[in-house]
């Protein structure tokens, strides 16, 4: 068993080679890659299904055994996700600005690899295989450390990358991923200085509090989403009844599920009965204000309840006198992931959208497109709702960082 101190000298030393390698080769070990994933998915269900048997035996909630469940279409899906990561633009290299100044210099700003990126995640095998992919891509190696419900999940993936990735005359170590995934070995994680660059978390609240105020690492934080819909006083019902129905059921473990509905006054009357009928028939359960308890089956929703990432058939739901309370509100208890606003009147759509302070606002569509993929970038290691040094999600441009590159014909200082 290697120490930690052992795998990031070896990342770093991998590093060092994938940073030097051009797109061509890249690209091949990622095809190569998930035709891996595509060979060994019977090892990988394998090992999955052990993790999901223990998780199940442990309580875990449907949502959370959905998110640790692999199938064939699942691991499909992985590597075409890989494919879709090889088929992007290289971002490494590229020339972002280039100026000549007065004294003759030409001055140049060049997007490179971060080096070695740390992800601590939780039981979401899909993110194994989007780190390493856009981690490859971006010219950095990744250390992983996922959470223990899907160890044997996680270090399967693992092994045939690795294997692949050898095959194909690269180094193994581009990817390793931590065999003991205690909190006392991801504490040592967040303070492995000299060895990893930069470390994301990517999970719940309380993971990625921990992260980041423990690690003496530089970190890149990925949000949590209590992200909200309000439907305004002109929306149209029938899309505002979509938009919520999708945007909470769709996939209700996941971090652009809507957690909480406004609804404005003036069409309470109308929209709750529907929208609740609607949820029902969805097996939400819905928390609500005074309003919404007018409706037989919705339970009362405590002052906790409008903060809360339910990352469950749950959903909290009140009345607001209008957009200056929704906007109000969503500023109090919003994490500044994803907010959405169904309305037909011009001048509410644009206060929302300079006003809600959020990595992604939307006007009439659904939160659960905050994605990488399907904002038309590939896949992503997570979706940042900080202001440095990335915001919304992240894919293969927010994994490099810059340097300035300055061409001279023999200029000093004076």
């Amino acid at each position: 068993m290697k120490t930690l101190t052992q795998m990031g000298m070896l990342a770093k030393e991998a590093s060092f080679e994938t940073a030097k390698l051009l797109s061509p080769a890249k690209n091949a070990a990622l095809l190569n890659a998930a035709e891996a994933l595509l060979d060994n998915s019977e090892k990988i269900i394998k090992a999955n299904k052990e993790d999901v048997d223990n998780a199940v035996k442990n309580g875990m909630k449907a949502a959370f055994i959905d998110r640790l469940t692999l199938n064939e279409k699942r691991i499909a899906a992985m590597a075409d996700g890989l494919r879709q990561v090889a088929s992007l633009p290289d971002p490494i290299g590229e020339t972002i600005s280039m100026k000549t100044l007065p004294n003759g210099l030409v001055v140049g700003k060049r997007r490179v690899p971060m080096g070695v990126i740390g992800i601590i995640f939780e039981s979401r095998p899909n993110v194994t295989a989007d780190a390493f992919g856009l981690c490859l891509k971006a010219g950095s190696a990744v250390i992983l450390r996922g959470g223990k419900e899907a160890l044997k999940t996680n270090s399967a993936i693992v092994d045939v990358f690795r294997s692949s990735l050898k095959e194909n005359g690269l180094p193994e170590d581009i990817v390793q991923i931590l065999d003991d995934p205690s909190r006392e070995k991801a504490a040592e994680m967040m303070r492995l200085n000299g060895f990893i660059d930069v470390l994301i978390p990517r999970g719940g609240a309380g993971l990625i509090r921990s992260v980041v105020e423990n690690s003496t690492v530089p970190v890149i934080e990925t949000g949590t989403g209590n992200c909200h819909v309000f439907v305004d006083e002109t929306a149209n019902l029938d899309d505002a009844l979509k938009i919520v129905i999708n945007a909470k059921t769709q996939r209700p473990g996941v971090c652009n599920a809507c957690e909480s509905l406004l609804v404005h006054k003036n069409i309470a009357d109308i929209f709750i009965p529907t929208v609740t009928k609607a949820l029902f028939e969805k097996k939400v359960e819905v928390r609500g204000d005074e309003n919404f308890l007018k409706v037989d089956g919705v339970i009362p929703a405590s002052e906790d309840d409008w903060g809360t990432e339910y990352e469950d058939y749950i959903i909290s739901a009140r009345v607001v006198d209008g957009i200056d309370e929704a906007i109000n509100l969503i500023r109090r208890y919003s994490t500044h992931h994803s907010e959405c606003i169904v309305t037909e009147n011009y001048t509410n759509a644009q206060r929302f959208l300079n006003e809600v302070d959020s990595a992604c606002v939307y006007v009439n569509a659904s939160t659960r497109f905050t994605d990488g993929e399907q904002f038309g970038f590939g896949a992503e290691i997570g979706i940042s709702t900080q202001k440095l040094h990335a915001r919304g999600p992240m894919g293969l441009n927010e994994l490099t960082t810059t340097k300035y590159v300055i061409y001279g014909n023999g200029q000093i200082r004076e």
